[in-house]
């Protein structure tokens, strides 16, 4: 196994954004046939939305209604073919129906609980609905870019470094190895021969470039210590044993293009302008909890946000 003592969540120069019960299973064997020429795919027809699907006790559904169906239980048919999918789609559809009228039909939608809970999964709706077409639809492409550009120069510049080095078992060993390099010894050539680490031991210790809060902090602070072409004159400790360390080269440390954080970048952006949003309303309403605690509790969370 390569030991690596790399951390296990690399840093990175990077933007740091920060955000936030019905079960299928397909039951249409198809026939075995012989192959057959694929036909040309047929260009797509446009869909009426107001087409009837299905009449249930004299009520449509619509290709808008199976639509919403398909969308809202997509988890329960993503693993059938485009073609069960829909018939699964309107099965599930009609079954809804029939299940809510009867529920209608007994009363159970004047029950109190359950008006209570529709009107909750309205207001979430709403809030959902609110938050797409109110920001996430607003959101512009040169507002991503300024956020983008805000945070690049908001980074503080930091180098990263190119340096090899040499994992023994004991602060003896690594003393020893240190004195060869004294004597002018050649440190890829000491790396190969003695480094415990197998993924140096035929490229001279090489680890390539790596940046501030890439390697555990013992290393770190000694690799960006040293001068380029330096070696270590102590042996550096490690979870991992001894190590002498020296650095081949230093540069400053490329910020990430554009297209590689503008995902990022623009959740960062829905993020302000949700929040922003919030606040304004927020301070239009009248909002009063008389529970001091809880009060406290919430003021607590929110102004973490």
């Amino acid at each position: 196994m390569t030991l690596s003592f790399r951390r296990a969540s690399l840093a990175s120069l990077g933007l740091a954004f920060g955000l936030s019960a019905l079960s299928l299973s397909p039951v249409m064997a198809q026939e075995t046939a012989p192959a057959q020429p694929a036909a040309p795919a047929a260009a797509a027809k446009p869909v009426d939305p107001n087409a009837v699907v299905a009449t249930i006790n004299g009520q449509p559904l619509t290709e808008a209604d199976l639509g919403l169906a398909e969308g809202e239980l997509s988890q329960q048919f993503q693993q059938l073919p485009p073609e069960q999918r829909r018939a699964a789609a309107l099965s599930a559809a009609i079954e809804i129906r029939v299940m809510a009228a009867q529920a209608v039909a007994t009363g159970l939608d004047k029950d109190a609980d359950f008006q209570r809970r529709m009107a909750f999964l309205q207001q979430r709706a709403l809030h959902g609905e609110m938050v797409e077409k109110g920001v996430v639809n607003k959101v512009t492409d040169a507002e991503i870019r300024a956020r983008y550009d805000q945070e690049i120069a908001n980074t503080p510049p930091v180098n990263e470094v190119h340096a090899r080095h040499i994992l023994v078992k004991t602060k003896e060993e690594a003393e020893a190895i240190i004195k060869q390099l004294d004597g002018g010894a050649d440190f890829q050539k000491l790396a190969n021969e003695h480094t415990s680490d197998p993924s140096g031991k035929s490229n001279g210790g090489d680890l390539g470039w790596f940046g501030p809060g890439q390697m555990v902090p013992e290393f770190d602070k000694a690799a960006f210590a040293l001068e380029v072409g330096k070696y270590t004159k102590e042996p550096v400790q490690s979870q991992f044993g001894w190590h002498v360390i020296k650095l081949e080269d230093k540069r400053a440390k490329q910020p990430p293009a554009f297209e590689e954080v503008k995902d990022q970048a623009k959740q960062a952006v829905i993020r302000d302008k949700y929040f922003a949003l919030v606040k304004q309303l927020r301070a239009d309403a009248k909002v009063e909890i008389p529970d001091a605690n809880l009060k406290k509790a919430v003021e607590t969370i929110e102004s973490g946000k």
